[in-house]
């Protein structure tokens, strides 16, 4: 499967430089830039890209504003903000938004297209660099069952429900039960921050 991108920044000469880095990969297609908030979610209901690298910081708001508007309305789209701001209330602001993942932009190349691809994938991409200390100040880290757990694990490699179900041997409401209760411990209410939050190994076993 090709993943479809779209490019979302403010700076021109950034989005010349993500289009020449990622131009060419196998499996990738770039198919629109933005600069704005506006531009974000407009593009982003007009192209229907799998994966949109965004912003922190935009003219017209933030990259956040754009991240809730767009999943709002298309909640299987992933947004990996790439960002040279590594301001921990960010970080969290994007995770707890719905965001697939939070990258700074001195990121190597083969980094990034990794990145990419594990957002297609469904799975969480964390930074350790900016998001350690993050996690170390999530608020609700009430302990998770040993089958949350499990669950939760197999979340973040981005399987579905009827995956999940198949794989530990329960029913698909089961399995909906225990994302519904892991998600009222980590005070998330999508799958994206859930996994994200799980994703980082920081979420205390039982």
């Amino acid at each position: 499967m090709t993943i479809r991108l779209l490019l979302v920044d403010d700076h021109e000469v950034v989005r010349a430089g993500l289009r020449a880095l990622l131009t060419g990969i196998e499996g990738m297609e770039i198919v629109g830039e933005a600069g704005t908030v506006a531009e974000a979610v407009s593009e982003a209901a007009r192209l229907a890209p799998e994966v949109i690298l965004m912003d922190l910081r935009l003219p017209d708001g933030t990259g956040i504003d754009a991240c809730r508007e767009i999943l709002s309305s298309a909640p299987r789209t992933r947004i990996l903000f790439v960002t040279s701001y590594s301001d921990e209330q960010a970080v969290m602001s994007t995770v707890l938004a719905g965001a697939a993942g939070y990258v700074l932009k001195d990121i190597d190349h083969r980094t990034l297209v990794a990145a990419i691809r594990d957002a297609a994938a469904g799975r969480a991409i964390l930074d350790p660099r900016i998001t350690d200390p993050v996690v170390r100040r999530v608020p609700n880290t009430e302990a998770l069952s040993a089958q949350e757990q499990r669950v939760l694990a197999l979340v973040v490699e981005g399987k579905t429900n009827k995956e999940i179900a198949a794989a530990l041997g329960l029913s698909d409401k089961t399995v909906k039960n225990y994302l519904s209760n892991a998600f009222q411990k980590l005070g998330v209410s999508r799958r994206a921050q859930a996994a994200a939050l799980f994703g980082t190994g920081r979420i205390p076993p039982e």
